[in-house]
């Protein structure tokens, strides 16, 4: 039985190689242009999602609550509050003035205001408003013997430990009562701590004069105490108009120390989804985004099948996964979305006369469209993947990939330092300045301080002395020494890179390559270009390369040898074709080149040598045999 050849035993048959090498081309081709419609049918999903109207109706309702000042007091409003005199003059003046519009500016009446109010005349008041309070007990926190004489009260911060649950002040009606927390509903994340649901609630009622009242009533009999650490004033606004729910919540928290911190959410989003051809269009966009779903993971499950371990050697593969998980979830969290308003939007509509709970609807609905933002970012940076084409991001993908290790090692060192500077100035200045005030202002204050974007007079007024030499250190070897050092890192490799790739020495296979030949021939087939103008510019191509390579300072000889090289290893490529999974592509540095020329010089030498001594020794074996 013959020896099978080099091919048969471990390879495809040599006459198959050149069709692998085009299919897997093809294939490449096939997955940018699939991709291209997924990342499209992506971007049309997430801005379908949001539009402009969303941030004008927020920025009229902010206007209206949060910037209109208290009769009287044109400095006072609810950002400005400090006070509790000041809040209840708030409930009373502009929060009762804003929700209760029963006219137009004519006073003429353009619908019937018994059941709601519209606000702006365009803005229905789903249901009533709620107000909601939650306090801590005494003697939760321990008086110093020395000054128990002075007072003996104490109230800490706010805890789920340190709540108070008992009644209170007249214990008749739930303002009073303490009433339990609805466990669905998600906690508030605060400036001085973490709130959870229930506490002391009351709604409001369909007439102002009423309202007022009931007001008027709270204040009288200290519905706010010493213990009263947070205070939620919470709405849904609805405008038919532009589709929109607008759920507000107004936060007036009580911190230990005294005063009043306020803040405020505004969340307009879309619940009813389906109403309008376009809304059926997203549908539709939906469903496509399930199709390519599924075959991006047939695909991927198939090269990790086929590739095993060696798969989770590319980074790229890693961002496939990420992305597929990322949409998984996203498809999950969609389908649960509106199965849950589907169940419960009806039924909170139907409550005209309580308080409809939509910030639970508006915080999923939020939250989907965050993942959905996320996903459509690393979509667009898979992009990079297919940018071969182009020389200059070829480039600058080689550049970032060879000098991967030297900026981790750079940004370790970064970090120490940044980390150090941001704990100086938190214990320096966190009790006086703002930007310092803790340990997590401390480190965005270090990034603002590199971008300019910084306070240097409030750090030089809470310490002469550590604030400027804080401030000079701190740009000295942040500004002038790393991040230079960054750039040089980044400045040597990509130089280096440059001087490669004037050589010739660039990836093997380019996708550029592909398409711009799939490109020509069309032409072609049109009758648009000649085959002589691929010779022509192939030729001006190697011209331009060699030009190149001169101003970089290589010699003719050098040149020719590359030249030489290179026109080698085209020839074995299309002789031959490795189907192993290749790394991402390495250049060598300039020293390496030269190196290699040297190397193949000795050889050719050596081969010359020998073929010398083989040519001697055939031509005394043909005299003997005469």
């Amino acid at each position: 039985m013959p020896v099978a050849s080099r091919w048969h035993r471990g390879g495809a048959p040599k006459h198959n190689l050149h069709f692998r090498n085009e299919v897997e081309s093809r294939t490449t081709l096939q997955e940018l242009l699939l991709y291209s419609i997924f990342l499209i049918i992506l971007c049309i999903l997430s801005f379908g999602m949001v539009n402009p109207h969303m941030y004008y109706l927020n920025e009229v309702m902010s206007s209206l609550f949060l910037d209109t000042s208290v009769p009287g007091d044109e400095r006072t409003n609810f950002k400005s509050i400090c006070s509790i005199p000041d809040f209840w003059k708030f409930m009373e003046g502009p929060l009762l003035e804003g929700l209760y519009w029963d006219s137009w500016y004519s006073n003429s009446q353009l619908y019937n205001s018994k059941n709601s109010s519209r606000i702006y005349s365009e803005n229905i008041l789903l249901g009533v408003p709620r107000v909601r309070q939650l306090k801590v007990r005494n003697n939760t926190c321990k008086v110093y013997s020395s000054l128990q004489f002075l007072m003996s009260d104490c109230y800490a911060k706010y805890t789920s430990e340190n709540e108070d649950i008992s009644d209170f002040g007249l214990k008749v009606h739930t303002e009073w009562k303490y009433s339990t927390p609805n466990s669905n509903s998600p906690w508030h994340w605060g400036f001085v701590g973490v709130y959870g649901n229930g506490g002391y609630i009351f709604t409001l009622s369909k007439s102002k004069s009423e309202t007022k009242n009931k007001f008027i009533k709270l204040q009288q009999n200290n519905w706010i105490t010493r213990g009263t650490r947070v205070i939620f004033i919470d709405f849904t606004l609805y405008n038919a108009n532009v589709n929109l729910f607008c759920i507000i919540r107004l936060v007036a928290e009580f911190p230990a120390t005294g005063g009043i911190l306020t803040s405020w959410q505004f969340y307009s989003v879309k619940l009813l989804i389906y109403v309008s051809y376009y809304d059926y269009f997203i549908a539709f966009c939906e469903i496509i985004f399930l199709i390519l779903f599924t075959l991006f993971l047939i695909q991927e499950g198939n090269k990790m099948k086929e590739f095993k371990f060696a798969y989770f050697k590319r980074i790229w593969n890693w961002l496939e996964l990420l992305l597929l998980v990322l949409c998984f979830l996203t498809i999950f969290f969609n389908l649960f979305c509106k199965i849950q308003i589907f169940l419960l939007l009806e039924q909170l509509l139907k409550r005209t006369e309580e308080y409809s709970d939509f910030y639970l609807l508006a915080h999923w609905r939020i939250f989907y469209n965050n993942m959905l933002a996320i996903i459509v970012f690393f979509a667009w940076i898979k992009i990079f993947k297919f940018i071969s084409f182009n020389n200059t991001m070829s480039q600058l993908s080689s550049t970032l990939s060879c000098c991967i290790k030297d900026i981790v090692g750079f940004a370790i060192m970064f970090f120490i330092i940044l980390l150090a500077y941001a704990q100086l100035g938190f214990l320096v200045f966190g009790s006086q300045v703002d930007d310092f005030s803790t340990f997590q202002n401390s480190i965005f204050a270090q990034f603002r301080i590199i971008l300019g974007d910084f306070n240097f007079a409030a750090i030089q007024q809470e310490n002469r002395i550590l604030g400027p030499i804080y401030f000079i250190t701190f740009i000295f070897f942040i500004v002038f020494v790393l991040l230079n050092m960054f750039l040089a890192i980044i400045n040597y490799t990509y130089s280096e890179v440059q001087d490669d790739y004037s050589l010739g020495r660039r990836p093997s296979f380019k996708l550029g390559e592909m398409i711009k030949k799939s490109y020509n021939n069309v032409l072609k087939k049109l009758k648009l270009k000649k085959p002589q103008e691929d010779e022509d510019n192939k030729s001006r191509k190697n011209k331009d390369l060699a030009e190149q390579a001169r101003r970089k300072g290589f010699d003719e000889n050098e040149i020719q040898s590359a030249e030489q090289m290179k026109k080698w290893k085209e020839r074995l490529q299309k002789k031959y074709y490795s189907t192993e999974i290749q790394d991402d592509y390495q250049p060598v540095t300039q020293q390496e080149f030269r190196d290699l020329f040297l190397y193949a010089v000795e050889l050719e030498k050596e081969l010359h040598y020998i073929s010398l001594k083989l040519n001697r020794v055939m031509r005394k074996v043909s005299a003997l045999s005469y």
